[in-house]
Formats: structure tokens, C-alpha cells, sequence
């Protein structure tokens, strides 16, 4: 018996040391273009070696969070190390960038550029060379993915789009990735900053892209893996099937989950054990 009980103390000690070997790190980063500094968290696989490359995925965050909520949140450490420990995905870095505030109206939150905050050009120009040289990860198509809930599910898709040639995955869940309807949000007070997040996600509408995308930009959208996953009493679920049907009509391929759920952390945890393993099926294409 004490022999039995010593395999299965010693089992449970490997497997436990085995799931718990990867970290999360925060960082900052000045950025000349947003002229300020800005914090970003990094999962760092287990026994990450500096000298090794490694893949890279964008994991980003939803209106009114920040570059905690995955990690606080959404325990995206605890499936990463499960999943690399199983050999579902590969060791990879992922960054998780801040693009929001929980005072929506107070604080810029978004993906896009709007006036006096060009994040798109912050993340593209700054952020992601630099984490790339830092961790030695990423550095081409092939070894990068994006992916992404709510407003950063509709962010994924749409720097996706706009670099179809950095990019050999995008996973949306739950993606808002329109806004033409400028849904009536009550209570904006003077002076908010939420208008200019609404009218950006309008102004950068994921399905009106598809729709107006030349032959030449629709080929280059078909060398990227996409998929959509929303759940089935997700208030914004029709948006996930309109991008799809544009996505349809104009011969991209992309894979659609529709799941029992909502719009809510619950829903996403499950999301992100489909997600990572879809990304590392995809590097090296």
C-alpha cells in the first residue's frame, strides 16, 4: 500500500510541476506614437530558453478590460500549460497587449486608430517588433497567430485582414465585428471616449471588408486559417454569421462553431482550449 500511494504521490507531483511550468510576465513598453507608456503581459512557455524560437500567438482582450483579463480572468496560463503538457499545442509565446480600461469612458478603449490614439499603428510599428526581438518569437507568417474575444475578437479579424501576410491563423470568439447599427448606449457622459471605440469598430467593419475586398485581397485573405466561434445566446451572435456568410459568398474558407452559451468568461475558457491547438495546427504554413 505505501508503495502505492508513493507512485501515486510522485505522479500527481510530476504532472502538477508539469502544468504549472509556464509563466506570465508584465512588461512596459514606451510608445512615440501613443506618448505614453503602456503595459503588456507575456505567457512564457515552460522551460522557455531565450536562445530557442518559438512561436507566437496575440491573444486580445474585450471592452473594458485590459492586459490582465486573460490572465486574471480567463486562467489562460492554466489551459496553455494543460494544453502544452498534453501536446495539443506547441510551446508558444503569447502576448496579451492592453487596449482598454475598465471606465470606458474615461480611458481609450479599442484596436483601432482614432483621433490622438493611433493604436493600430502602435501595435504594429512598436509593440509587436519589439516583443518579437525581447522573447525571440514570431518574426514571420508562419510562426504567428491572432486571436481574441468581443471587441478583441472583431480586432483579431480586422488586423488580420489588414496583414493577411503576418498572420497564418485568427480565431474569433465572440467577435464584435461591426457596429453600422451604433446600438443607443444610454448614459454617455460628456466628454466620453466610448463614441470614438463605437464609431471605430463601424468604421473598420470586419463584414464590409469582405464584401468590398477585391480579387486580389480575397487571395490573400485565403492564405490565412480562420474561424469563428460564438455562442447561441450571445446578444451579438449575428454578427459572427454575417461575417461567415460574407466569408462564404466570396470563397474564403473559414470554419464556424455555434455553442451552447453566452457572452461571458465561461464561454471563452472553452474557447481558448479550441483556439490554441487550432493555432499551433497552422504555424509553419
Amino acid at each position: 500500500m505505501k508503495k502505492l500511494v508513493t507512485i501515486i504521490t510522485t505522479a500527481f507531483v510530476a504532472v502538477t510541476a508539469a502544468f504549472a511550468q509556464g509563466k506570465i510576465e508584465t512588461h512596459e513598453i514606451h510608445s512615440n506614437v501613443l506618448d505614453t507608456d503602456q503595459k503588456y503581459n507575456v505567457y512564457l512557455p515552460g522551460g522557455y530558453n531565450p536562445e530557442q524560437h518559438y512561436p507566437l500567438v496575440v491573444l486580445l482582450h474585450g471592452l473594458s478590460d485590459d492586459y490582465t483579463a486573460w490572465q486574471e480572468r480567463g486562467r489562460m496560463h492554466w489551459v496553455a500549460n494543460e494544453l502544452i503538457a498534453s501536446g495539443e499545442c506547441v510551446p508558444v509565446v503569447v502576448l496579451m497587449p492592453n487596449a482598454g480600461n475598465a471606465d470606458i469612458h474615461a480611458y481609450q478603449n479599442g484596436y483601432f486608430n482614432v483621433p490622438g490614439w493611433n493604436y493600430e499603428d502602435y501595435f504594429f510599428k512598436e509593440l509587436l517588433p519589439a516583443v518579437e526581438a525581447k522573447f525571440n518569437c514570431g518574426g514571420s507568417k508562419g510562426q504567428r497567430a491572432i486571436m481574441g474575444l468581443s471587441m478583441g475578437g472583431g480586432g483579431s479579424v480586422v488586423y488580420a485582414q489588414h496583414h493577411p501576410d503576418m498572420f497564418s491563423s485568427c480565431y474569433s470568439m465572440s467577435g464584435w465585428l461591426d457596429n453600422e447599427k451604433r446600438e443607443v448606449w444610454a448614459d454617455i457622459p460628456e466628454g466620453s471616449k466610448f463614441p470614438a471605440t463605437s464609431n471605430s469598430v463601424a468604421e473598420n467593419s470586419a463584414i464590409k471588408y469582405v464584401k468590398k475586398a477585391t480579387p486580389e485581397t480575397l487571395e490573400q485573405l485565403r492564405s490565412v486559417k480562420w474561424f469563428v466561434d460564438c455562442g447561441d445566446d450571445d446578444f451579438i451572435l449575428y454578427l459572427s454569421l454575417d461575417f461567415y456568410r460574407a466569408m462564404r459568398d466570396a470563397g474564403v474558407p473559414a470554419q464556424l462553431r455555434v455553442r451552447n452559451g453566452i457572452h461571458n468568461w465561461e464561454y471563452w475558457h472553452t474557447s481558448l482550449r479550441m483556439a490554441l491547438p487550432f493555432a499551433s495546427r497552422n504555424f509553419g504554413r
